[in-house]
């Protein structure tokens, strides 16, 4: 077993979800949330690069030595699954790795919202799985697809970069491809996908105006598309969406977004107060009449008081999912009170907890 392998089982020993590699540092693990320093000695360029280039395919070599970077997944053999990104810095080369769970874990077990399980049973549409880098959105969406496998008899394809939990088809069919192995581009990925009888299509981030026009037209024509976004609210991800389309085709595009938008969830971790790992708040957005009307004339700012009406429906603020979880004290009130929206409602918390 080489010295990567050796850090990635200590990853896991100690329950890191991240490992940080890089020339002129040692190497440093994140534990709840924070970079902390191992006891290994400092990694000079000529050993960070035999560390990081033996687990290297060839294909893969050669792609890093073209364009400084490279991402794919790794770890099988060591019983665990690591999403790994390569890169170049100031001082040589450096290597980012995220720790994958052997198992696809449930809504429950992550510990987020009932509600959040209803967009795995619809028919078609759109459904956006929001967040930060490293706020859980690729589990939730492993997670939402796992109930579609287990449920229904549907032909699903995901595109993903790189594929990180690997599926086994139980009553649906399951086809996962890899970005820069299985297909070229996530628009190829998409317009294949469209041609092959796709019931349920994963599409692992809308990167740009073409994956995006491609997505809401799959949903359009009654596939059921699930994709992410670096966005932090659902507001924010509607303009995230409109806005990358020319000033032209921006009515056409609030047209399609409201006819096939069914559900924003926008996710944040926290250290939990008992350092028992990370637990999320969700905000969660379902279509709805309203919610058309709110899209298509541009009103975008009407969608948290929309969020509030309706509850009933399983529609949470990040607010109140922050605020319920200060109640239960699992969480810093000094950590969470930067993203919060109505910042005197957590003025109290902030003095008395």
């Amino acid at each position: 077993m080489g010295y990567l392998d050796n850090l990635l089982k200590e990853m896991a020993e100690i329950d890191a979800s991240d490992l940080h590699i890089q020339a002129g540092e040692k190497p440093r693990f994140r534990v709840n949330g924070q970079i902390v320093e191992s006891d290994h000695p400092v990694m000079s360029n000529e050993e960070c690069e035999k560390c990081l280039f033996e687990v290297l395919t060839e294909e893969q070599l050669l792609h890093f030595k073209e364009h400084n970077d490279l991402d794919f997944a790794y770890g099988d053999h060591i019983s665990q699954r690591f999403r790994c990104n390569y890169f170049r810095h100031q001082s040589g080369i450096g290597g980012a790795f995220r720790r994958l769970s052997a198992r696809i874990p449930t809504i429950e077990e992550l510990g987020l919202p009932k509600s959040v399980e209803k967009v795995a049973h619809y028919r078609s549409g759109l459904v956006l799985v929001t967040g930060a880098t490293g706020m859980g959105k690729s589990t939730t969406l492993a997670a939402l697809i796992n109930i579609i496998n287990n449920l229904y008899r549907k032909h699903i394809i995901t595109l993903e970069d790189p594929i990180e939990y690997v599926f086994e088809s139980n009553r649906s069919i399951i086809h996962q491809r890899g970005l820069g192995y299985d297909i070229l581009s996530f628009e190829d990925g998409i317009r294949e996908s469209v041609r092959e009888d796709v019931d349920v299509l994963v599409v692992g981030e809308m990167r740009d105006y073409e994956t995006i026009r491609l997505a809401l037209s799959a949903a359009e024509t009654g596939v059921l598309v699930f994709a992410t976004l670096h966005t932090t609210s659902a507001a924010k991800t509607i303009d995230r969406v409109i806005d990358v389309f020319p000033a032209e085709e921006q009515a056409e595009a609030r047209a399609m977004l409201s006819q096939s938008l069914r559900a924003v969830t926008s996710q944040l971790l926290f250290r939990r107060i008992d350092d028992l790992g990370r637990i999320p708040t969700t905000e969660v957005l379902f279509g709805s009449v309203a919610l058309t009307r709110i899209i298509r004339d541009g009103k975008v700012h009407e969608i948290p008081s929309l969020i509030q009406t309706g509850k009933s429906a399983g529609m949470i603020s990040m607010d109140d999912s922050i605020e319920e979880l200060l109640k239960k004290k699992m969480v810093n009130a000094e950590e969470v009170y930067p993203f919060t929206q109505d910042k005197s409602r957590f003025e109290y918390y902030l003095k008395y907890t």
